[in-house]
């Protein structure tokens, strides 16, 4: 089976943290024998919308880009029509709707960004998922959102996570980490809020960069990975999330989470046994679930290994790969 992977964010170099989840997930598939390739950025041209802040990003920031859109399509289509495979799998809508122009079947794969595109276009969104043979959703938000707009047949596969050997041990005084985009969906300016008076360390760059003083920028995949283990609770206080690649991670570092009740976070936490769940929007929420496990670090403890063994028992690259492939197999 020759699979081509459709994706308008891939990784550049070894520490490129763009589009990390889609090279895993690629690399995992091939090591179990699939014939992957993939049709991403440096395959076709993206006029400067496809890196830095993402396409829907680099729209909003320099809306005069939209005048290229077409032409990233185009280049994009005739990538994906080069591809030698018998299936395309396709990551976001717009890969989706490129893969229906190629007479290929195909798969697309949500990930939440999807459903504002959906918003927009929600013609679009129909006549995308109505062509393909399955859609993959990461989270059951996502799954209802694709039986909503049409999908006939749909699957639930997250992604994966590798734990590491050991967890680690905490700073002192204890830290509160925030990995991710910096933009107001993400909820980060409730989060600078709620953590007055906190250590707060934040790795994550975006366009409210100048309105969070603790910001690191996007840190190598090494470094984040230490800033997990010393970190005392992981913050993910979206207003919407699809998924939550930074949620996952933390629980495979057995830190408690403090998530908000929204899409994705609601699979990975389950409040109370694994981290804490708050209303989005919610400054003050928000502090009181930070503040209840900063002071008890026997909880935290118990949260953190609940949140270990959730991420080893369903979230593996082993259950997500085999699944993947499952799905490839049903369709093709």
């Amino acid at each position: 089976m020759r699979v081509a992977v459709l994706t308008t964010s891939y990784p550049r170099s070894p520490g490129d943290v763009v589009g990390r989840f889609v090279a895993d997930a690629v690399e995992h598939v091939r090591e179990r024998g699939v014939d992957v390739e993939v049709v991403g950025p440096e395959q076709f041209r993206g006029y400067g919308l496809t890196y830095g802040h993402g396409v829907l990003g680099n729209l909003r920031r320099r809306p005069w880009l939209a005048l290229f859109v077409p032409a990233l399509l185009a280049s994009f289509v005739r990538a994906a029509r080069r591809a030698d495979a018998d299936l395309l799998h396709a990551h976001w809508l717009p890969s989706g709707w490129v893969a229906a122009r190629t007479g290929t079947p195909y798969v697309v794969q949500l990930w939440g960004t999807d459903m504002e595109l959906a918003r927009r276009a929600p013609r679009l969104a129909r006549g995308v998922l109505r062509g393909a043979r399955l859609v993959i959703a990461a989270s059951a938000a996502l799954a209802a959102s694709a039986r909503e707009l049409g999908a006939a047949r749909v699957e639930l596969i997250p992604s994966g996570v590798d734990l590491p050997r050991e967890v680690g041990e905490e700073a002192s005084p204890p830290e509160v980490l925030y990995a991710g985009r910096l933009s107001a969906e993400k909820g980060v300016l409730e989060l600078v809020e709620a953590t007055a008076g906190m250590k707060l360390v934040v790795a994550g760059d975006g366009p409210l960069r100048d309105r969070v003083p603790q910001a690191r920028g996007f840190v190598p995949p090494d470094e984040l990975q230490r800033l997990y283990g010393r970190a005392a609770v992981v913050a993910c206080p979206s207003r919407r999330e699809g998924f939550g690649v930074a949620c996952l991670e933390a629980m495979a570092h057995g830190r408690p989470v403090v998530a908000s009740a929204v899409g994705g976070l609601k699979d990975l936490v389950v409040d109370g046994e694994t981290g804490l769940l708050v209303p989005p929007r919610d400054p003050r929420a928000l502090r009181a679930a930070l503040e209840r496990l900063l002071g008890d670090r026997a909880l935290r403890s118990e949260l953190g290994a609940a949140g270990r063994e959730r991420a080893r028992e369903r979230f593996s690259w082993d259950a997500v790969t085999e699944a993947t492939i499952a799905a490839y197999r049903m369709v093709v």
